[in-house]
């Protein structure tokens, strides 16, 4: 999938991908993509209830190898 923007939280824990990933889309004009890739075990319900609570779109979810990849578009 193609994406505009892509950020890298790996490492960090709950809150600090949701805020780095909120910092972002604010950044960024409506309908934008952006990839999230996350190792907090945390952000598999994290992402879906900020995708909901924020009006962005959460387009895809994915893990591999204990990577989380979320691609979100910009409300």
């Amino acid at each position: 999938m193609d994406v505009d923007h892509e950020i890298d939280v790996r490492g960090l824990n709950c809150p600090l991908p949701i805020l780095r990933t909120k910092k972002a889309l604010a950044g960024m004009e409506s309908g934008r993509t952006l990839r999230v890739l996350a190792t907090d075990p945390g952000a598999r319900q994290d992402f879906p209830a900020f995708a909901e609570q924020s009006g962005n779109v959460l387009l895809a979810q994915a893990e591999n190898q204990g990577v989380f990849e979320f691609v979100l578009r910009r409300r």
